[in-house]
């Protein structure tokens, strides 16, 4: 999902977008510098076997702010290709969740899962990431002290894609909002990349394009001007009945550019998790 940096390894890199975001916000919002010290916030890690998955051993992570006691609605992240729920909290979304309250914005959790490489949905293999989240990695949160009665998706390229047609299947009901960062979008089968899908039959059957869910969900959607997705998600948006929010700005499929995204897509999100 995140190719390395020359000088900054990705943690380093999403780390200080991070911060150097928040510390704006909050002197911005509450007329003072964000402190550099924080509390020790909340992580927690586990595994279980996932049926969904054929009994695959499946890691995930939680985050949460410090000090926070209430049960706190989750923000599901959702990997890119060649990544992993550790790789995805590695790049300091603990220390992120410390500045975001700090900050002003409602309490959240963000909470990671593996999820291998089948673009979240269920395989010719019978490998079924998508199924796993929804049926499974949902109750366990619950079980974690999470409120699972709405929650939010961000993901980025593949976990884009994921994303959507994710919170699109879980509805409107629960799904409180939904980020798809530099989506991993195609306009046909044919120009799908390999292994995205098992066929044509597969893609229209996981397709998000045109799904009406989406148009009861509030969405977002970032992507950059060089993204080799660009042209892909221009017309993505311009086949929604709604417009999402977010939009494009300069930058690749990387994690410069998704670092630099993080804060105003959580400043968006927050609110909308939290009513």
């Amino acid at each position: 999902m995140m190719s390395r940096m020359p000088t900054l390894n990705r943690r380093e890199m999403l780390a200080l977008g991070l911060r150097a975001g928040l510390a704006a916000t909050a002197a911005s919002a509450l007329g003072t510098a964000v402190a550099s010290a924080a509390p020790a916030p909340t992580f927690v890690t586990g595994s279980f076997a996932s049926a969904a998955r054929g009994g695959a051993v499946t890691n995930w992570v939680i985050a949460r702010p410090p000090d926070q006691t209430a049960p706190l609605r989750p923000v599901i992240l959702l990997h890119g290709k060649d990544s992993s729920a550790e790789m995805v909290m590695s790049m300091g979304v603990e220390r992120f969740l410390a500045d975001a309250v700090r900050a002003g914005l409602p309490p959240f959790a963000m909470a990671a899962v593996d999820g291998g490489n089948g673009y979240w949905h269920r395989r010719a293999s019978g490998d079924d990431p998508g199924a796993m989240v929804l049926d499974e990695f949902l109750p366990l949160l619950a079980t974690q002290g999470l409120d699972t009665s709405r929650v939010a998706f961000l993901g980025w390229s593949m976990g884009g894609y994921g994303a959507m047609l994710l919170g699109s299947r879980l509805g409107a009901g629960r799904t409180a909002a939904i980020t798809a960062v530099s989506p991993a979008l195609w306009t046909s089968p044919g120009a799908a990349a390999p292994g995205a899908f098992d066929g044509a039959a597969d893609y229209e059957a996981n397709s998000v394009w045109g799904l009406a869910a989406l148009n009861g969900i509030p969405l977002r959607i970032d992507c950059g001007f060089d993204d080799p997705f660009y042209s892909a998600t221009e017309q993505f948006i311009a086949q929604l009945s709604t417009p999402p929010a977010g939009g494009f700005s300069p930058g690749g499929h990387n994690a410069a550019f998704w670092s630099s995204q993080l804060t105003s897509e959580m400043t968006w999100a927050a609110p909308l998790l939290a009513t």
